[in-house]
Order: structure tokens, then C-alpha cells, then sequence
């Protein structure tokens, strides 16, 4: 059989692969010609060398090739399967029926209408992203979102880096490198991916100096360890845990003060969300607002874009201007600085918190996290009928009440009271019916809780998201 699989070259100039090479390009082709013929070898070899073509109960990848699927164009047809599955995009899109509003393995933060077209706007065509047009000479990327960040959260300065890590990274580097930087053995924190302060702290050049315990910390503790190599004190916002009981603390007044005692040590703060506004306002539990830090006493704050703020992935960094000159004229902000689609998507969402009356309408974020049970209601009455036909036999489907969350490490003890539609079989199982769902046409991602497999509705705007195609 060996000899009658076709060259690669014979299966280039045949009818399949002509087509093929002019949709693909040759070099691809190629490569996945290569692929079927040895696929094709290795089936022909594991076959005879076992001895016993053809025999009855065999694994149909072991069996021999038959006649016809050594043809060229057979072999080109089979290239072209490979290359349709290969050169589709790797990052899919899904619906996320998780109750997690802002799902770090689902993208975080969904951006505004108006965010996304301005990310399409600069991608297709020049933009001045570091031209000043009336001056006719070169700008500063950090103009184009600097002054909104200024307006909304009184900061003197600021820029931006493309995450928060890389602004806790380089607001260290800047002001600790070969000094040291105190914090409160209560705020060592890490989050999702292995990220932790005192991994960030020790790439920064800096020692990180631990002050109080796990659960208490007094001010004496920030004053006793103040020497001549102190850099600054950080604090950092626990927002994806809670120390409750016995505990103290030193909040950003209480550090000022100590600061201002020792000749004005700079005093930091990583926010991580990062709020913009407040969020009570809608009756959400607080979170710490930006402007609200700097007014407390933190010289500088660094928060995360795509997580309350809604926009896309990055680092602000806002506070004194002596200090963001200084953070600015470090070499390793070049390396962290982001691109032209990140400032447009944040510039269009800084816009609308800064100018729209009601930006818990248009950042879909806050949205989500806002809707009334009403409101998730009528969606999950519209879809459980719909959803029940178009299941068939074997399976339940009914409206609970379930909570959600925030996600990305914000307010994990604080749940949001939401709707669900639960989908329960006795005969397929809870895990099945995820399965089925993650095949669906988009994929649509749930969770399971309580052996039923959930569809949360905070995050679902129309019934027609969780009416799929099902394969």
C-alpha cells in the first residue's frame, strides 16, 4: 500500500489541491498535505506490521486505507478539513451564563458599544496617537486619557501600563529599587495566576519589609520599621478576601500621618478593581473609589481597567505629578506602555463616566451588576419554554433564585441576588448537560451548583443568547 500514496507534489497539481492553494496559500498546504500523507504512512505501517489486515473488530483508525482515500484529491480533501479547523480564530466567542460578571477566563470586562467602535476606528486606519496635530510635532500617547482620569478622580497626573501588575511593578522599580517598601503582613495578597505582592516586590528591585500580623496591625508597627532605607509604605486593597474578628488596621489617614512625620515617605496604594464611582448608589456594597483614596492621603494609586471601570485590559497609575514624572521616566515604562486600541477603548469609557448622566446604561459591566430581578425575570420566563422544547425528553428546566458575583477578585463575600435557569436530568446528569451546552453554536458556559446545571440570567441581556444551535 506504501507505494500508492501520492506525492505531495502530485496531490499539489491536482483539482483539489489547485483549490486549495488558492484559498490557503501554498506554504500551508503544503504543510498540511505532509500531515495527511503521514498520517496515511503510519496507518499503512502499524497495519502490516501487525500481520493481520483486515481482521473483524479492529480500531477503525488501525484499519488500512481503502483505494479511494489514497486519491490526490482524497488526500487534498482531507488537507482542506485539517485547514478550515486550523485557520479559524482561537478566541472564540461565548455566552456567559456563569453568574460571574467579570470572568477573568472569559475576557473580564465586556466593553461599551462606544469603546468597541473606537477600538475598530483606530485599528483600521492612522490615528494621532502620539502626534500633536496643532502643534505639528510629536505627543504623548498618556494625553489622550490623562485629562479624563484627572477630571473623575482629582489626581494630579497619570498614566497608564497595559495591567495592574505592570503598574505595581513599575511604581516599585521607580521609587524602592535597592530600598525598602513597608506593608502589613495582612495585605500580602495574591490572585489569580500566582500573582503576589512580594514576587512583584522582589522583581522590582525593592525588599519588602512586613509590619504587624496576619489579622492586626497598629501604626506603631508602620513607625518602628521606618529607617534610613524606607522608600514608601503600600497598602493593598484585599479585595478578593476578608480578615474579620479580632483584627486592626492602619487605613490611608492613618498611614499619611505616619508619612508626613518622616519627612513625606511617599504613601501608595494598590486599589486592584478599582472603582471609579461609588457603588452604593445602586446598592451595591462599597468598594474603595479612586478619588477617594487620593483624598485620604495615597500619593499614588494603582488600579485595574477591565475590571469595574468596565474597560479594557490595563494599569492606572494616578497621583502626584513629581512622582508620575518619575514613574514616566523610568525605562521600563516603553516596555509596559499599551497600544493604540487599549487608549481608545479607555478613552471612550473614561468619556462616559466623565459626561453621561446614567454610565451603569452604557458600561455593560456596571449594567450587569445593576439589573433589577425584574428585569431577569422577563428574559428567564421567555426562555424556559423555549428552552424545554428545544431540549427535548429527559430534561427539567425551571426559574431559581441563586446568587452571583462580581468576579476578578472583587467583593468575593458580597453575593448579588439573581435568577437562573436551572436544567436537570435524571437520565443525562448535570455534567452532560454542560457538555451539551459548551457544544452549542455559540458555546454557552454555565455552572453547576447543587447537582443542577445553571444558566445565570445577570449576565444574559435577551433569551436568544441561551437559545442555541445545538450540533
Amino acid at each position: 500500500m506504501l507505494p500508492r500514496i501520492p506525492s505531495v507534489e502530485r496531490v499539489l497539481s491536482s483539482e483539489g489541491g489547485t483549490k486549495l492553494q488558492a484559498r490557503f496559500g501554498r506554504d500551508a498546504v503544503v504543510g498540511a498535505v505532509r500531515d495527511v500523507i503521514d498520517a496515511l504512512r503510519q496507518r499503512i505501517q502499524r497495519e502490516e506490521s501487525s500481520g493481520q489486515p483486515g481482521k473483524p473488530g479492529r480500531p477503525a483508525q488501525a484499519a488500512q486505507p481503502e483505494k479511494e482515500e489514497l486519491a490526490p484529491d482524497a488526500v487534498a480533501g482531507r488537507a482542506e478539513r485539517f485547514l478550515e479547523v486550523a485557520s479559524r480564530s482561537r478566541i472564540i466567542s461565548v455566552v456567559n451564563a456563569t453568574g460571574v460578571v467579570i470572568h477573568t477566563n472569559l475576557g473580564r470586562a465586556t466593553l461599551a458599544a462606544a469603546a468597541a467602535a473606537e477600538v475598530e476606528r483606530v485599528a483600521c486606519r492612522p490615528c494621532a496617537l502620539e502626534y500633536d496635530v496643532r502643534a505639528g510635532r510629536r505627543g504623548d500617547r498618556d494625553d489622550l486619557v490623562e485629562e479624563h482620569i484627572l477630571a473623575l478622580t482629582g489626581a494630579e497626573a497619570a498614566t497608564i501600563v497595559n495591567n495592574n501588575a505592570a503598574a505595581v511593578l513599575l511604581v516599585l522599580n521607580t521609587l524602592a529599587q535597592g530600598r525598602e517598601a513597608i506593608v502589613s503582613r495582612g495585605e500580602l495578597v495574591e490572585i489569580g495566576g500566582s500573582f503576589r505582592i512580594p514576587d512583584i516586590m522582589e522583581k522590582s528591585g525593592g525588599t519588602l519589609r512586613e509590619v504587624g500580623t496576619t489579622n492586626r496591625t497598629h501604626p506603631t508597627d508602620y513607625e518602628n520599621a521606618i529607617g534610613p532605607e524606607t522608600a514608601l509604605l503600600l497598602k493593598v486593597h484585599t479585595s478578593n478576601y476578608r480578615i474579620v474578628g479580632f483584627t486592626a488596621g492602619v487605613d490611608l489617614g492613618g498611614l499619611r500621618e505616619i508619612a508626613d512625620r518622616h519627612e513625606g515617605l511617599p504613601v501608595v496604594e494598590d486599589l486592584g478593581a478599582g472603582a471609579l464611582v461609588d457603588l452604593s448608589r445602586w446598592g451595591l456594597p462599597a468598594e474603595p473609589v479612586v478619588a477617594d483614596s487620593l483624598a485620604a492621603g495615597a500619593d499614588l494609586v494603582t488600579f485595574s481597567g477591565d475590571k469595574l471601570l468596565g474597560g479594557p485590559q490595563c494599569g492606572v497609575i494616578a497621583g502626584k505629578s513629581e512622582l508620575i514624572a518619575a514613574v514616566n521616566a523610568n525605562p521600563l515604562k516603553r516596555a509596559l506602555r499599551c497600544d493604540k486600541m487599549t487608549l481608545a477603548a479607555l478613552e471612550a469609557t473614561l468619556r462616559i463616566y466623565r459626561f453621561d448622566p446614567a454610565p451603569e446604561k452604557k458600561i455593560p459591566a456596571l449594567r450587569a451588576l445593576v439589573r433589577p430581578i425584574s428585569e431577569l425575570e422577563r428574559v428567564g420566563e421567555e426562555v424556559v419554554p423555549k428552552l424545554l422544547h428545544l431540549l427535548g425528553d429527559g430534561y427539567d428546566v425551571r426559574l431559581v433564585r441563586v446568587d452571583a458575583q462580581t468576579g476578578s477578585g472583587s467583593q468575593p463575600d458580597v453575593p448579588i441576588d439573581s435568577l437562573a435557569v436551572a436544567v436537570t436530568s435524571t437520565e443525562h446528569g448535570d455534567d452532560a448537560a454542560a457538555a451539551r451546552f459548551r457544544r452549542a453554536c455559540p458555546p454557552i458556559v454555565g455552572r453547576i451548583e447543587k447537582d443542577r446545571f445553571l444558566l445565570d440570567l445577570r449576565t444574559i441581556e435577551s433569551a436568544a443568547e441561551l437559545l442555541p444551535s445545538f450540533p
